[in-house]
C-alpha cells in the first residue's frame, strides 16, 4: 500500500483553501458524479488541489509541483507518486470537475460604489478573448487546431478562451473554452446568460445580430466598437450629433430589414482614426455620447486580466504541459480558478487598507500565495485569517503600487516571426520602439453626424 493512502486527502492548497474549500470540492465531485473506486493514493478530492497547484505552479514539472503541495508534510514528501500516476488520476478527474468549480466562484466581486465598476447603477463588464499554447500532439492538434501557413502547420496547437471580466476588479464572471478554429463571437455568445444588468463592452470583432439579440434577450446593454461598414447609413438623427442605424444578420452592411436598431457614436482621440461605437442605450440625454466613449476604454481592463494570467500566472510564451485535449481543458479551467482565488485575495487586500484594487500587485499576490501553499500555512481557516492578516499589513509597505499611472507604449512586434527573418525587416519592426513612458489624459473629440 502506498504511504499517501489515507493521508493525501488532508492536503490543501494554501490560502486558496479559503474559496476552494474541501465541502465545496466534496459538493463539486458528487454533482458530476466523480467517484473514487477504491482508497487510493490519489482520490479525486485531492487531484482537484494537485491540479490547481499545476496552474499555480506552472513552470514546474510534476515532481516539484507536487513536492510544493506536500513538502512540508514529512509524511508525503518522501514517497512522490510518478508522472504517470499523476497523469491517470488526472483522466480519471476529467475536464467537467474544474469547470465546475470555476462556476461556483466565479461572481462579480465589486462593492457598489467601487471606480470604474459602475455606469449609470449597471455593473461594467468587457468580453474579449485570448489564445493558450497546447503541446503539439496529433489529438491536441485535431481538437483545437492552430495557426496555418501556406497549408502548413505554423505554431502550437491553441485552445481559446473568451471571458466576462470585470472591470473594476480583473474578476471573471463566466468564460468559454474552445478551439483555434472557432470563433470568438461565437463563445461570447454563450456568455450572455450571466450579463444580466451589466454594460458589456467588447471590441470590433464581435458586433452581430445574433449577438446583439442574445445579450439583450437576457436583460444586458451593450457598448461595442464596430468597422466602418457597420450600420453606416444613418435611419435617425439624435440632437447630440449621433444616430440610429441598422446592422443586418451579417453585421457587415449598414441597412437590412431583419436587423437590429443600434445608436452609433463616432470620434476621435487626439485627432487619429474616427472611432464608431454602437450602443443599444438610445436616449442622449440619459446616456451622453461624451461619456460611452470615454468608457469604452475601460474593456481594456480585461487585457490586463489576460496579462495576469498568461504573463504572470502561466509565464511568458510557456506552453500548457497536457497532451490530451481533456486534460488541456482541465488545465485552462484551473487557471482561470486560479486567477478568480487571487482576484479574490486582492479584494481582501484592497478592502482591508480601503484602496482601490487596481492598486494591489497582482506579481507580489501570487508569490505570497505560492508561499502560503508550500509551507502549508493557510490550510485551515483560522491560519487563513491569519495569512490575509499579515498580508494585509504588508500592503502599504510592499504590496501597494500606488495609484494607477496614465502609460502608452508603441505597438510593434517586439519579436521576429522567424529568428530567420531578414536583419532588414527586423530593424525596421524595432528601431522606433521606445520604452513604456507617462503620457498626459487623451483628448476625445465627437465627430457628429451632419443632418441632411
Amino acid at each position: 500500500m502506498h504511504p499517501w493512502v489515507g493521508l493525501s486527502d488532508h492536503v490543501r492548497l494554501g490560502v486558496v483553501t479559503r474559496w476552494v474549500t474541501p465541502e465545496l470540492v466534496a459538493e463539486v465531485l458528487e454533482k458530476c458524479r466523480v467517484r473514487d473506486k477504491k482508497p487510493g493514493a490519489l482520490p479525486a478530492g485531492f487531484m482537484v488541489y494537485f491540479t490547481l497547484a499545476l496552474a499555480l505552479f506552472q513552470q514546474d514539472s510534476y515532481d516539484d509541483a507536487a513536492e510544493q503541495l506536500v513538502g512540508s508534510i514529512r509524511e508525503l514528501s518522501g514517497s512522490i507518486p510518478n508522472k504517470s500516476s499523476f497523469t491517470r488520476a488526472r483522466r480519471r478527474l476529467g475536464p467537467l470537475v474544474l469547470e465546475a468549480v470555476f462556476r461556483e466562484l466565479a461572481d462579480p466581486l465589486a462593492p457598489v460604489g467601487l471606480e470604474g465598476s459602475f455606469y449609470r447603477g449597471m455593473r461594467l463588464a468587457a468580453v474579449d478573448g485570448f489564445v493558450l499554447d497546447a503541446p503539439d500532439t496529433p489529438a491536441n492538434r485535431a481538437a483545437f487546431g492552430g495557426p496555418v501557413k501556406n497549408g502548413q502547420p505554423a505554431g502550437f496547437p491553441q485552445v481559446r478562451v473568451v471571458t466576462l471580466t470585470e472591470c473594476g476588479t480583473h474578476a471573471q464572471i463566466d468564460a468559454a473554452v474552445g478551439g483555434f478554429n472557432g470563433g470568438e463571437r461565437e463563445l461570447a455568445i454563450t456568455l450572455a446568460t450571466s450579463a444580466s444588468k451589466m454594460l458589456v463592452i467588447m471590441d470590433r470583432g464581435f458586433p452581430g445580430v445574433e449577438l446583439w439579440k442574445a445579450y439583450l434577450g437576457f436583460g444586458a446593454h451593450l457598448l461595442i466598437r464596430a468597422r466602418s461598414p457597420v450600420a453606416h447609413r444613418p435611419v435617425e438623427y439624435l440632437p447630440d450629433g449621433t444616430y440610429l442605424g441598422r446592422m443586418n444578420l451579417g453585421g457587415q452592411k449598414g441597412a437590412h430589414p431583419g436587423g437590429v436598431l443600434v445608436r452609433v457614436i463616432e470620434y476621435r482621440v487626439d485627432g487619429g482614426e474616427v472611432v464608431r461605437l454602437l450602443t443599444d442605450l438610445l436616449d442622449p440625454v440619459a446616456y451622453p455620447a461624451a461619456e460611452l466613449a470615454e468608457l469604452y476604454h475601460a474593456r481594456w481592463e480585461a487585457e490586463s486580466a489576460f496579462r495576469q494570467i498568461k504573463t504572470f500566472q502561466r509565464g511568458p510564451v510557456e506552453v500548457l504541459r497536457s497532451g490530451d485535449p481533456d486534460l488541456v481543458r482541465q488545465e485552462v479551467w484551473a487557471h482561470l480558478v486560479v486567477h478568480h482565488c487571487l482576484t479574490r485575495v486582492i479584494m481582501c487586500l484592497a478592502d482591508d487598507n480601503g484602496i482601490n484594487p487596481d492598486r494591489v500587485s497582482f506579481v507580489k499576490v501570487l508569490k505570497h500565495t505560492r508561499r502560503s501553499v508550500v509551507r502549508q500555512c493557510a490550510d485551515t481557516p483560522k491560519k487563513i485569517k491569519k495569512f490575509l492578516a499579515v498580508l494585509a499589513a504588508k500592503v502599504r509597505r510592499k504590496l501597494d503600487n500606488g495609484a494607477r499611472r496614465l502609460r502608452e507604449a508603441d505597438r510593434h512586434l517586439k519579436r521576429p516571426d522567424s529568428k530567420y527573418s531578414s536583419k532588414l525587416s527586423y530593424r525596421i519592426n524595432t528601431r522606433d520602439r521606445q520604452p513604456t513612458r507617462r503620457i498626459t489624459a487623451k483628448a476625445i473629440t465627437l465627430h457628429t453626424a451632419i443632418v441632411q
